[in-house]
């Protein structure tokens, strides 16, 4: 397991932040989104499984939750959105949950990555490089 972390500027480049020789929470999203997740394929590796498709069921996105929860019923109440806390007390840029929302269309997801950091009180308002 490799993780290469990348980021993508507004003109378009890509930026490699970070590699990490494990599963690491760039992947996050594959527990909701993916056939496979990168924790079930790190436990299929060592033990010796054949490694499952990481194809993307649908369109996906993890928001963080730093800093601030929020209302968890409000953010559960966005359609198909999937919280997963960490058990940390709240801290002024401390890493406290993460949200996978999974859409069917590119669209749809963008509309509910805006909704749920609208959520979350210590959130910047999205904004995207392809837009």
């Amino acid at each position: 397991m490799l993780t290469l972390e990348l980021f993508q500027t507004r003109d378009g480049r890509l930026l490699a932040n970070e590699m990490a020789p494990r599963v690491h929470n760039s992947g996050h999203w594959s527990m909701d989104g993916a056939v496979t997740s990168q924790f079930e394929n790190h436990l299929r590796a060592i033990q010796g499984l054949p490694l499952g498709d990481t194809a993307a069921r649908m369109p996906t996105c993890m928001v963080n939750v730093i800093g601030q929860e929020g209302d968890p019923a409000a953010i559960l109440a966005i359609h198909d959105a999937h919280l997963h806390r960490y058990d940390k007390s709240e801290r002024p840029g401390r890493k406290l949950a993460h949200v996978n929302l999974v859409a069917p269309s590119h669209d749809a997801l963008l509309d509910k990555v805006r909704a749920c950091a609208a959520l979350l009180p210590d959130a910047p308002a999205p904004r995207f490089s392809f837009e």
